[in-house]
């Protein structure tokens, strides 16, 4: 069974980073679309970022500022989030899809002013 585990979430100022981890276990992490989705109370889970053998792929709102990448050798997923933003508060939650979709439990982002 595919598991992912996030970490890497905390509170930070605006324009301060954090960097958030995904470490699948259970499968190759290259046999996947890794992505990264965020949700705010109240709202549905929105892509965030997303990476797969054709490149990376980003929302509008955080080109630039983010980064998606993975590791094969830790099979290990990371976002690296700069410069952030109050409007970047949200649970982030990271996901391998095939031909099942699994998705980690999720950690805290809090961007304060």
């Amino acid at each position: 069974q595919v598991q992912l585990v996030e970490s890497g979430g905390g509170l930070v100022q605006a324009g301060g980073s954090l960097r958030l981890s995904c470490h699948v276990s259970g499968g190759a992490i290259a046999d996947y679309r890794m992505g990264w989705y965020r949700q705010t109370p109240g709202e549905g889970r929105q892509f965030v970022a997303g990476i797969n053998k054709s490149g990376t792929y980003y929302t509008d709102s955080v080109k630039g500022r983010f980064t998606i990448s993975t590791d094969t050798a830790t099979n290990t997923a990371y976002l690296q989030m700069n410069n952030l933003e109050p409007e970047d508060t949200a649970v982030y939650y990271c996901t391998a899809g095939g031909i099942t979709d699994f998705w980690g439990q999720g950690t805290q982002v809090t961007v304060s002013a």
